[in-house]
């Protein structure tokens, strides 16, 4: 973890909170993305169009889903978060649309 906060040193609180509060939005919207293209493979298994639409969002999804991953560590400190809190984000990551709450609810820098 040392490493990740080296890295993220060099950027200032507030870029890296922009970045964070985007990365939430994005990661919720390509699980979307990725919802619908699992519905579509289900009904044609032996199209081109499906499997190559699922190829993509899923790596785009993985991107933005390690992207939460790597910015949870420097909003935690960020953000003040304790240890229950920092579990929770990272529960979040594994279940649909929770980086929405994460960041509309704990991504706050006045939160009592």
């Amino acid at each position: 973890m040392e490493f990740i906060d080296k890295f993220f040193a060099k950027y200032s609180d507030d870029k890296i909170t922009k970045w964070f509060k985007q990365v939430c939005t994005a990661e919720a919207i390509s699980w979307a993305l990725l919802f619908s293209a699992m519905i579509w493979i289900r009904y044609d298994r032996e199209g081109l169009l499906p499997t190559i639409y699922i190829i993509i969002i899923g790596n785009i999804h993985g991107l933005f889903f390690t992207l939460y991953l790597l910015l949870i560590l420097p909003a935690k400190r960020i953000f003040k978060w304790d240890d229950e809190d920092f579990v929770v984000a990272l529960l979040a990551a594994f279940f649909p649309f929770a980086t929405i709450f994460i960041e509309k609810k704990f991504a706050k820098m006045d939160r009592e």
